[in-house]
């Protein structure tokens, strides 16, 4: 007999009265979501009619349900979709009904069933000082539940900075000695899919690429290059009033009622990777940077640590690390220099046009 956790995605889509033409539409969408040329249409159509839904069991550590409240409004596919179409959400301390020991038989029914197949999301970063015990879940730390549930999985993903990075509960002094995800699995491959919550459709288009093309493409920090492979600076909006060297000076001055760059009140733009400028929040509506207020690097190692949010990159304050104060001292020269070319590339192009329009008169002239 077929269950719907045997049924392919394909399959499960079909069940719920989509349409052959619903599904390619609902693959577009994926293609976009992942930054895929129409071209893979295809292939997504024809991966997702064989992938077997995953079982996915989400574990929550130290954190805030920031993240767990960003997926909740993914648009594209949507929670409902996420869940009961692309994969089969087994455990999940917050969106589960069960409770108790019911909840933990959950979670250990899931992982004796699908043993070396399912899908491992951590939120949240583990506490590791005094052995772990400021967090604990069924008389079990955080350590101990990551090891155990980890061991038969496929793959782990490590949704949001505190995760991925250690975030606010490893902020100096990190009184609980907590660590990401990847400073503890070592035999498995891990995703990191930072953000002070990520993008909704950044984490199920991730789950979505896993189905489709296994693990995506990761940068130096482990982080899928689809999504974070190009900084918020490079694809803001106010980029053009930074090269043009109009900046705000406050947030209600004219320069901010006209759009100007926040990079001299503080936005971390420049050095901070991710797809806000590009993806946007609330089904594509807005972002920090849209909404009035300067990009604050969530997505980068240490942000809570690396200097007032509401200060430049060329005026640092507080105690950076050297990778930190490396990256921002780096991230502020390429951003003067890319600034100082591109305005001498706009007056070499003046420069041209004036000596053509000459000769051209000249020319005129003569005749």
């Amino acid at each position: 007999m077929t269950t719907r956790k045997d049924l392919t995605v394909g399959e499960a889509l079909r069940t719920q009265g989509i349409s052959r033409r619903g599904f390619l539409k609902f693959c577009a969408a994926t293609a976009s979501m992942m930054a895929l040329p129409p071209s893979s249409i295809p292939a997504i159509a024809a991966a997702l009619e064989k992938a077997r839904r995953p079982s996915v069991i989400w574990l929550s550590f130290q954190e805030c349900t920031g993240c767990t409240e960003s997926l909740t409004r993914s648009h594209a596919p949507s929670i409902e979709g996420l869940i009961f179409n692309v994969i089969s959400l087994d455990y999940h301390h917050t969106l589960q009904a069960a409770s108790g020991d019911a909840a933990e038989e959950a979670r250990h029914t899931a992982m004796k069933e699908n043993d070396g197949k399912y899908i491992v999301v951590v939120d949240g970063s583990i506490p590791v000082k005094d052995g772990g015990v400021y967090s604990t879940i069924a008389g079990m730390t955080n350590l101990e539940i990551l090891k155990e549930t980890v061991a038969g999985a496929a793959a782990v993903i490590a949704v949001g900075s505190c995760a991925a990075f250690g975030g606010l509960p490893a902020a100096n002094p990190n009184p609980t000695g907590a660590v990401s995800v990847s400073e503890l699995v070592k035999d498995k491959p891990v995703v990191n899919i930072p953000g002070c919550p990520p993008i909704p459709v950044v984490i199920s288009g991730v789950i979505a690429h896993f189905l489709t093309f296994g693990l995506p493409e990761l940068d130096n920090l482990g982080r899928p290059k689809a999504f974070y492979g190009t900084s918020i600076h490079d694809r803001c909006y106010r980029r053009p009033f930074y090269d043009k060297g109009l900046f705000a000076e406050t947030f209600d001055d004219e320069g901010a009622k006209k759009g100007w760059c926040l990079y001299k009140l503080g936005c971390k733009g420049p050095t901070t990777y991710n797809a806000c400028a590009t993806m946007k929040w609330n089904n594509g509506t807005s972002f920090p940077i849209e909404a009035g207020h300067g990009c604050i690097g969530c997505s980068e190692p240490q942000f809570w640590d690396a200097g007032g949010f509401y200060k430049a990159l060329a005026e640092p304050t507080g105690n950076f690390t050297t990778t930190a104060g490396v990256a921002v001292a780096a991230g502020a020269a390429l951003g003067a220099a890319s600034g100082l070319l591109n305005r001498n590339k706009q007056k070499q192009a003046g420069a041209e046009h004036e000596t053509v329009t000459a000769d051209n008169l000249e020319k005129e002239q003569t005749s």
